[in-house]
């Protein structure tokens, strides 16, 4: 998207024209993964229609917490999978159906739009790989916005449906679910899809193996922090009905994913009541590059053990993603109007400050450079990410034009306000980096 000079109503069009031109599918409703002309620069869409297809994995005798009485049942756990991806020619559009458990615990049935196309032919070339873990009781569909998003940037977008009791069912047995099996599932997805697209099989032949990342929102945050290489607390087992016990001694390493290159945890759970997820370094134990993403009135997980997971010393590089006065549903979609009738079907969408339609393009923009640059390699996305002033309400744009100013910050050194993002549009966050320990950048995309 170009560059614009004056605040003018003209000025204003011409950036409303160019970002229509961006957008595969676009006329195709409300899809929240399609930015608001207000959004960052990096929010946009790429230059790919997008895709989506739907599959299962299936991984056979597998400990299920929620069936057996003395001790959890064995069997054959399966998990569909949604998957956006760059496609070669761009269609309808779709609207995805799913469902929230309510506050009686029976599901709420809604719809969303979405920009992807059903079964269009995948785009020539091999694309990095992104496992996107949901959080507790939620579903992929919710982060559509983001899968749809990074497909038409040019990744395979693997969705994994953790089917989670209802969360309005508050009992230790029901939480045992997702804190056995979310780290366990993301670690079997990660592995399977890499696996079959070292096979070139299906729609995986357009995965690159080999860059790899893993997305993760609250629960679903914990796990991808876990496959990354964070060792797990030994106290977990009493949690996981056992299941974790092995996986917090002897067998860790089955966790730890292969040809991983970075991270991003929206939320991520730090720790369970009074237990602290991980051990020993804790996240500081996690060799790539690491994007973590918080609202600092999160009371879900907790702004200040989130904090201290970037605050941790670590071998590659920290970045963390402060929203202030936000809570924790950061990173679901705009609730749908069926969600909108009843304040716990509500909550599970909306922040009680942001607007979604704010909240989700700034992760997006930072998200984008982010994976660009330690996935892709794209050493120009640094001026997205480092050196920025850590409090947004801090920058300063001493030449910018005098009045309605539709231009992105072109950053340091002609200004401080954060690079890509318009004028007062950078405001009420902050945005914090540790770089890797000097001689220690190994793995981080700096070689």
């Amino acid at each position: 998207m170009r560059r614009v000079g004056l605040g003018l109503g003209l000025a204003a069009a011409a950036l409303a024209v160019a970002a229509t031109a961006q957008r595969p599918g676009a006329g195709q409703g409300d899809a929240p993964a399609r930015p608001p002309v207000d959004a960052p620069e990096l929010a946009r869409l790429g230059r790919y229609p997008v895709g989506v297809q739907r599959s299962r994995f299936v991984q056979p005798g597998q400990a299920d917490p929620l069936q057996g009485r003395d001790r959890p049942a064995i069997v054959d756990r399966e998990l569909p999978l949604l998957i956006w991806y760059p496609a070669a020619s761009a269609g309808r559009g779709t609207t995805y159906k799913t469902a929230l458990s309510g506050e009686d615990g029976r599901d709420v049935a809604f719809d969303l739009p979405g920009l992807a196309s059903p079964d269009r032919p995948v785009a020539a070339g091999r694309f990095p790989l992104v496992i996107l873990a949901h959080g507790y009781g939620n579903t992929p569909e919710l982060l559509s916005w983001l899968g749809e998003n990074l497909a038409s940037k040019g990744y395979v977008v693997v969705a994994p449906a953790f089917r989670d009791p209802p969360i309005s069912i508050r009992t230790d047995a029901a939480r045992a679910g997702p804190i056995a099996r979310r780290p366990l599932d993301i670690a079997f997805v990660t592995a399977e899809a890499q696996a079959r697209a070292d096979q070139h099989k299906g729609i995986f032949a357009a995965a690159d193996p080999t860059r790899t990342a893993l997305i993760g929102y609250s629960m679903g945050g914990y796990g991808v922090l876990t496959v990354g290489g964070a060792p797990l607390n030994p106290a977990m087992g009493k949690l996981s009905r056992d299941i974790l016990t092995p996986f917090a001694a002897d067998r860790a390493s089955e966790l730890r994913a292969n040809n991983l290159k970075a991270i991003v945890a929206l939320a991520p759970a730090a720790r369970f009541g009074a237990v602290p997820i991980w051990t020993g370094q804790g996240v500081g134990a996690v060799p790539v590059p690491t994007l973590i993403v918080v609202g600092d009135h999160d009371r879900v997980v907790g702004h200040e053990a989130v904090r201290a997971l970037f605050d941790a010393p670590a071998p590659a590089p920290r970045y963390l993603l402060t929203f202030a006065q936000a809570g924790h549903s950061i990173a679901l979609t705009p609730a749908p109007p069926a969600m909108r009738q009843r304040f716990w079907d509500m909550d599970w969408f909306e922040d009680a400050v942001w607007r979604k339609d704010r909240l989700l393009p700034i992760q997006t923009h930072f998200i984008t450079a982010f994976l660009d640059r330690y996935v892709k390699g794209e050493t120009g996305r640094d001026a997205y990410l480092n050196g920025l002033t850590v409090q947004s309400d801090a920058g300063r744009w001493p030449d910018a034009p005098v009045g309605r100013v539709a231009q992105y910050s072109p950053g340091p050194p002609a200004s401080t306000v954060w690079k890509g993002f318009q004028p007062g549009r950078a405001v009420g966050m902050s945005f914090e980096y540790r770089p890797a320990p000097a001689g220690d950048e190994r793995g981080c995309g700096l070689d």
